[in-house]
């Protein structure tokens, strides 16, 4: 007779698969609640502790950690000394465990969890016991996701579960503890003060696959970090299309930018550089404002704003084709009106709670790089100004907003802003001169009264040069050129303020 080893903290669909398991013929074996569960359910179950012998002790901390289990886990069918020590010791073969580990993540990510608390849901004996099964998958099934149960249960109908099936079910099960254990890892992390370590893994839940990445030859997958860790991550898609690999980058960009504001704002993407930005007193105005940076580019974006949505914005931006909104909220006077485009995607976000991943990721060739978020913020106190003249306070103002906004948008950045919007972007330049005479370009005659971002330092005049011609009031820079005296004389010579933050944006 075959036997079946189950413990499990979710117990979605779990007393359909013992029920299925046991009218295979299979003789049942449980643990704990898990146990209890298939008891309610009237199905006929044993203790583990007739596997191993001993009752479970120390608050169930131990329960499968015994050679009754493991013995009959990794015995090999076709040796016949693993068999004959199996027998001489009175131990019998296991040939199915479904086993999911304690909720971890979901308890560690609660607001104040203790870090005692957090240690209880460390599970020890259950990623011991999925390993010794998956180890021996020729002889032992592994199921660690109640999705599998169906399958399995229509395989062992069938006859077996073939090696094809049982390596794919291995594979699923390393993979669930190898997460498990990244996830723990990256919790003690965060709670000491080793910095990056030695070793680091990097775990997600797939999200949704896509239909493919960038383009169309290349296979693609979202994943996130942990159930709810705010952002895009978090997001839940209300309507619209399926989200492609590119919707999903710029809808991550659109959002942060706005949500660097405290003020409403609004935010129009395209290829994650913002192409419009404001901020007013309510989001409707600020997406007018923001769609006024430049017309052209609106179509065919993400638009972002950090206020629920309301209907009035909502009108405002079915009016051109929009690829995907994303709000902490969408109204329900909102959603009719979005609805009138269908294929549009809406998202509803909130920032939350940042996930145990909370790094910014990039990937190379042979490895990936790891760093922590850009979160520094506008500072006033400790910029220093660089020239004669003093910003006045509705220059200082916009300066604020100028470089909030250009931390957002790709180097070689420059941002111009007048009266809460950004009115010309340039984004991406390998020369900083390009990237402020693109900038000028877009504005035209709004860059006349403007103030100017740049998200790192000007090493010539040059670039300077070109935004004080087209009408720029102010700059903000971080300052600290070996030219720094040249470029503070083209501004004092124009009769501009210029201020320095001591700190770049640079986002490649």
């Amino acid at each position: 007779m075959p036997r079946a080893l189950l413990s499990v903290s979710d117990k979605s669909g779990l007393t359909g698969f013992a029920r299925g398991l046991q009218r295979l013929g299979f003789e049942l074996y449980a643990t704990g609640n898990t146990l209890k569960a298939i008891a309610d359910a009237a199905i006929d179950a044993h203790p583990v502790s007739d596997l191993t012998g001993f009752p479970e002790m120390m608050d169930g901390r131990i329960k499968t950690l015994h050679p009754g289990v493991h013995a009959g886990l990794l015995a090999r069918r076709d040796q016949p000394d693993h068999m004959e020590a199996l027998e001489r010791h009175g131990l019998k073969t296991i040939d199915l465990v479904c086993c999911n580990l304690y909720p971890f993540v979901e308890a560690v990510t609660r607001p104040s969890v203790a870090f005692d608390e957090a240690v209880e849901q460390i599970d020890i004996g259950g990623p011991t016991m999925i390993r010794a099964a998956a180890k021996n998958h020729e002889a032992v099934i592994t199921v660690v996701r109640p999705e599998r149960y169906t399958e399995v249960l229509a395989a062992l109908q069938a006859g077996s579960a073939d090696l094809a099936m049982r390596r794919r079910l291995a594979a699923e099960a390393f993979a669930h503890t190898a997460a498990y254990d990244s996830w723990i890892a990256a919790y003690m992390l965060a709670n000491s003060d080793t910095g990056f370590p030695a070793e680091l893994s990097i775990t997600g839940q797939l999200a949704q696959a896509l239909k493919y990445g960038e383009n169309e030859h290349q296979q693609a997958a979202f994943y996130r970090f942990g159930p709810d860790p705010g952002g895009i991550g978090g997001a839940k898609q209300l309507q619209g299309k399926e989200l492609g690999f590119n919707n999903i980058q710029d809808a991550a960009a659109a959002f942060a930018l706005v949500t660097d504001f405290p003020r409403p704002a609004a935010a129009i993407i395209k290829h994650m550089n913002p192409c419009g930005l404001a901020v007013a007193d309510d989001i409707a105005a600020a997406y007018r404002m923001a769609y006024e940076c430049d017309r052209v580019s609106a179509f065919g974006g993400v638009v972002a704003v950090n206020r629920p949505l309301d209907r009035s914005t909502a009108e405002l931006i079915v009016q051109i084709a929009t690829h995907v909104v994303i709000a902490p909220a969408i109204l329900d006077e909102a959603n009719e009106v979005l609805a009138r485009r269908k294929a549009m995607v809406v998202l509803a976000a909130h920032e939350g709670r940042p996930g145990l991943f909370d790094y910014d990721v990039r990937t190379v060739a042979g490895g990936f790089l790891v760093q922590a978020w850009d979160r520094i913020g506008f500072d006033r106190a400790s910029c220093v100004v660089m020239t004669r003249r003093q910003p006045t306070e509705e220059e200082w103002e916009q300066l604020g907003l100028a470089w909030t906004a250009v931390k957002h948008v790709k180097s070689n950045a420059i941002v111009l802003f007048q009266h809460g919007a950004a009115v010309g972007v340039g984004a991406g330049q390998m020369s900083r001169v390009e990237a402020v005479q693109l900038a000028v370009n877009r504005a035209g005659e709004r860059a006349s009264g403007s103030v100017m971002a740049s998200d790192a330092f000007f090493p010539f005049p040059d670039g300077l040069e070109v935004g004080i011609r087209a009408g720029i009031t102010a700059a903000i820079q971080p300052g600290g050129s070996m030219k720094d005296a040249d470029v503070i004389a083209a501004a004092d010579a124009a009769g501009i303020a210029m201020v320095a933050t001591g700190r770049r944006h640079f986002k490649h």
